[in-house]
């Protein structure tokens, strides 16, 4: 079992940068893929970026440029860096664990682990 936890999220002004962390515990996830989500209000959760088990990384054409994932392994946690946040940025931002396949990559079907989420709130 992986618990997982957000934290760095806030409210900041749009052009701001914020490193958003998902600290987990109860298993290593260096063996699993890590992902990013979110949900803004009134809209559908939506892929974010990710990282596979095998060292690829994984984002879309609206997240890709601005957004870096990253793993620190010593500590058991995955990062979020956003740059240049805009207010469409506004989201709940939850981490997720996986061990599925690799077409699974971008999208939810095989999580595992859910983290409870963190709210970032971009100001104009």
């Amino acid at each position: 079992q992986v618990q997982l936890v957000e934290s760095g999220g806030g409210l900041v002004q749009a052009g701001d940068s914020l490193r958003l962390s998902c600290a987990a515990s109860g298993e290593y996830i260096a063996g699993y893929n890590m992902k990013w989500f979110r949900q803004a209000p009134g809209k559908e959760r939506e892929f974010v970026a990710s990282h596979s088990s095998s060292g690829g990384y994984y984002y879309t054409d609206s997240t890709i440029g601005r957004f870096d994932i990253s793993r620190d392994n010593a500590k058991n946690t995955v990062y979020l860096q956003i740059n240049s946040l805009k207010p469409e940025d506004t989201a709940v931002y939850y981490c997720a664990a996986d061990a599925g396949p690799i077409w699974t990559i971008r999208d939810s079907g095989a999580v595992l682990y859910w983290g409870q989420g963190t709210q970032v709130t971009v100001s104009s």
